[in-house]
């Protein structure tokens, strides 16, 4: 039988590291990356998640940084 759990997590994360990470995978969005993080960390059977404030893409994150 599955459960359903439903979190709000803050993640605090050094910059270079999610530029690093955000540009080793192009094409990858940063909800992307963390699904993928949970998923290997975890046996689950089904991951949502959804970026809800900060960069969500590397072209994000270069537009993140000329505003700053």
């Amino acid at each position: 039988m599955s459960i359903d759990l439903k979190l709000n997590i803050t993640l605090t994360l050094d910059e270079a590291a999610l530029e690093d990470a955000l540009a080793e995978y192009d094409e990858l969005q940063v909800d992307d990356m963390i699904r993928q993080v949970l998923d290997k960390a975890i046996a689950l059977d089904d991951v949502h998640v959804e970026v809800l404030e900060g960069p969500k893409t590397l072209e994000d994150y270069d537009q993140y940084q000329q505003n700053t």
